[in-house]
């Protein structure tokens, strides 16, 4: 069960830790510099984090001793070129560990559009080439950011070679051989922002979050510019889950790690806007499978609220029990009962770019 969450933010990431049904700030570090992510591996107690330090480019940190003492790390980059337009890590945006038999393996997703793995404990990266090389990858394309980003990572909890990512813009790959080759999966998702030619398109699709049920891995959701999206199937067929209230836009998303019919959202207005509808901070739950979705609000702001959850902004630890939330004004909210009521434990917080539960 998760007892900590990382807090990662524009000025330094945060040490949250549970004392019985209270949270509260437990440690810090990197004060001042903005962190995209960052990930406890369950293997051997490791903390990592990615920073983003603007001219100096991402950088990658490492603990042994749950955070008191941090090293520097190589950060993933693409090979060397003389090449004009040689691409570029522009920001690491996911971390997920490998499986418990495949010791030292990492997986990093980045802004560039590259996903990379190691298998030292993060003291080397590798290009997974077979990915971006694919057909139809000179058409991926930035939306929020300069250039696609590879923002979410799914390994099958029962077999490591099966894995899904999500792109934005770039749609969602999955592969069942490791990483070795890559097929589209996006069949049922529409991008209207495209001409009606390319709405279909798979690289046309920009998911913001694609989550995955450890109970029923074949059990996909999707948070996507269009809309929220559902897969049973692993990705070969998505749905449109239009009942989503008061809004079918937004950027996070999380699933009940024991029941994939139960998933979280957080609506907002969007594209110029990308503020709460009407100024009130919801979250809306299905526990269905998106026929049906109940919004509350219970111990959230429901006036002149302008808090945005970014996609990394909505976690729920490994039992189901807890969910975290963090906005980008600042605000950390919990809840113990899932998501029926929230206590807001910090208010005065950095903006906050993820938020993530681990046993430490």
């Amino acid at each position: 069960m998760g007892d900590a969450v990382l807090v990662s933010t524009r000025k330094g990431l945060f040490t949250l830790r549970r004392s019985g049904k209270r949270w509260k700030v437990g440690g810090s570090a990197f004060l001042g510099d903005p962190l995209s992510i960052a990930m406890h591996d369950p293997r051997d107690g490791r903390l990592y984090a990615a920073l983003n330090l603007g001219h100096f480019g991402p950088k990658l940190q490492v603990s042994i001793d749950q955070g008191r003492k941090w090293r520097e790390l190589p950060a993933p980059a693409f090979p060397k070129s003389d090449a004009k337009d040689a691409p570029s890590v522009l920001q690491i945006w996911a971390l997920e560990p490998g499986a418990p038999a495949e010791p030292g393996r990492l997986w990093a997703g980045t802004i560039g559009g590259g996903l990379f793995r190691s298998d030292d404990s993060g003291e080397s990266w590798s290009l997974v080439e077979s990915l971006w090389t694919v057909p139809g990858r000179e058409k991926w394309f930035g939306g929020g950011n300069d250039a696609p980003g590879i923002h979410s990572i799914c390994i099958h909890p029962g077999d490591p070679k099966r894995m899904a990512v999500a792109i934005s813009l770039g749609g969602v790959w999955v592969s069942e051989d490791g990483g070795a080759s890559w097929a589209p999966r996006t069949k049922g998702m529409i991008a209207t922002y495209m001409p009606p030619e390319l709405r279909e398109d798979p690289s046309s699709q920009d998911p913001h979050r694609l989550v995955q049920c450890a109970a029923d891995p074949d059990a996909f959701w999707v948070q996507h510019h269009n809309g929220v999206f559902r897969s049973t199937d692993r990705g070969r067929r998505w749905r449109n889950v239009k009942t989503v209230k008061p809004s079918v836009f937004g950027f996070a998303v999380a699933v009940d790690p024991k029941d994939p019919d139960r998933a979280w959202f957080v609506p907002a207005i969007k594209d110029e806007r990308r503020i709460p509808v009407d100024g009130a901070m919801v979250v809306a739950r299905t526990t269905d499978g998106g026929k049906s979705f109940r919004t509350m609000k219970r111990g959230l702001p429901q006036k002149n609220a302008y808090d945005l959850v970014y996609r990394h902004g909505l976690a729920i630890d490994e039992e189901g029990e807890w969910l975290a939330m963090g906005s980008t004004s600042g605000h950390l909210w919990f809840s113990g009962d899932h998501g029926e009521s929230w206590d807001m434990v910090e208010g005065h917080l950095p903006p906050i770019y993820a938020v993530r539960f681990a046993a430490l």
